[in-house]
């Protein structure tokens, strides 16, 4: 089984709408409102500087997406990718997606000076993508994410 990444395109928006609809839900008991999160996608997919979605596939069925942003450093002089809206469809979870897409990110900062890490942040009571992060080398370093959200 072959996992490949590619960079999502305006012909995934609605693949897109669809993972992270069901992420939401899935991991914070969210329900969003689609033509938001449609638009939010769009947008996205509009203005690289935003981030990046990419798609996971497996023989050219798509099956899982994340989105890298990026951070800039100061004190690294460079970039920090964060990882967010980690996607897989159920029936491929526990099957090393993530660690393809983990993987691929990772190549991508030991490739580049510019570029210096990766970080994301997680549901602190998603207990399957701590253990999935764990198991990959990553910790909870220094930070904790503190947040203020308008609505």
């Amino acid at each position: 089984m072959t996992i490949q990444l590619k960079k999502a395109n305006t012909s995934d928006i609605d693949l897109l709408v669809s993972f992270q609809y069901q992420l939401a839900e899935e991991t914070e008991n969210l329900v969003l409102d689609k033509n938001i999160l449609k638009e939010g996608v769009i947008n996205l997919l509009a203005d690289d500087s935003k981030g990046t979605y990419w798609i996971a596939e497996i023989d050219g069925e798509k099956i899982g997406c994340v989105m890298i942003q990026h951070e800039w450093s100061d004190w690294r002089n460079g970039t920090v990718f964060w990882i967010h809206s980690v996607y897989v469809k159920v029936e491929y979870r526990k099957k090393g997606v993530f660690r393809s897409m983990y993987s691929f990110f990772q190549k991508m900062v030991k490739n580049d000076d510019n570029l210096k890490g990766l970080r994301l942040y997680v549901d602190k009571t998603n207990q399957n993508a701590i253990k999935t992060y764990a198991a990959m080398g990553m910790t909870r370093e220094h930070y904790d994410l503190y947040e203020w959200m308008a609505n």
